[in-house]
């Protein structure tokens, strides 16, 4: 049996109820859970999980292994209560989709697809395929991506069949797509009006949320591949 990923539902749960199901190495396996592992470029959200403490989150084939530390593990069989630490989850939610946006203004003005990515919360870096960077790219770049944020556009997320998300070449924004062959429906996370994403991550209802950004430093790593480092602050 595979582990219920809630999160892809609803960002905003912190608390849930699961039944361990399997155990090893200071980590336990739940029938469902809220936590979100690390993948996607995303980090593993942190928490607590039958009072322990919740340490790191990995997606290991059907199951998602939550590492604990403070006591002994929760045996299988038993039912467990989670508790998600929001401040984490919601600086997450908040770059996550400040990337989305990113992703969707140099898309809209200059048709260039990401190479990569990385964040932390209230901190990312993501590369694009430029060589070069237009002239003036960093403020030019923030300030639309701060008009963006400010319009308050809603973000919507809804489910496709692959057959059906694989012909709609705009939701792989990314350079490789990471999502992999086994998976049978494809979450779309949809910016309204700016950018619609195959994604799995955590996000906010709407880009007011987020804040604003500030371009840190603008980067060459390569011939055609060049990195944006940026940082989400308060409005």
């Amino acid at each position: 049996m595979s582990t219920e990923l809630m999160y892809l539902h609803d960002a905003y749960l912190t608390s849930f109820d699961a039944v361990v199901v399997d155990a090893r190495d200071g980590a336990v396996a739940l029938d469902r859970t809220a936590f979100y592992p690390t993948g996607g470029g995303q980090p593993h959200d942190a928490g607590t999980l039958a009072g322990l403490a919740v340490v790191d989150v990995r997606k290991d084939g059907d199951h998602v292994w939550h590492s604990l530390e403070g006591g002994p593990l929760p045996a299988i069989g038993e039912s467990v209560a989670g508790e998600i630490e929001w401040q984490r989850r919601h600086q997450l939610m908040r770059t996550h989709t400040a990337l989305h946006v990113l992703c969707g203004v140099i898309w809209n003005e200059w048709r260039v697809p990401v190479t990569g990515g990385n964040m932390e919360p209230l901190s990312a870096r993501m590369d694009f395929e430029f060589d070069p960077l237009p002239e003036g790219f960093g403020p030019r770049v923030e300030q639309l991506v701060n008009d963006e944020l400010a319009a308050d556009r809603p973000i919507e997320v809804s489910f496709l069949p692959r057959s059906t998300a694989v012909m709609d070449e705009d939701l792989i924004r990314t350079k490789v797509s990471m999502i992999p062959d086994s998976v049978p429906e494809i979450r779309v996370v949809d910016i309204v009006g700016l950018d619609k994403q195959a994604d799995g991550g955590t996000h906010v209802r709407t880009t007011g949320e987020v804040g604003r950004i500030r371009v840190l430093k603008t980067e060459s790593k390569g011939k055609g591949n060049k990195r944006i480092r940026l940082e989400i602050v308060d409005a």
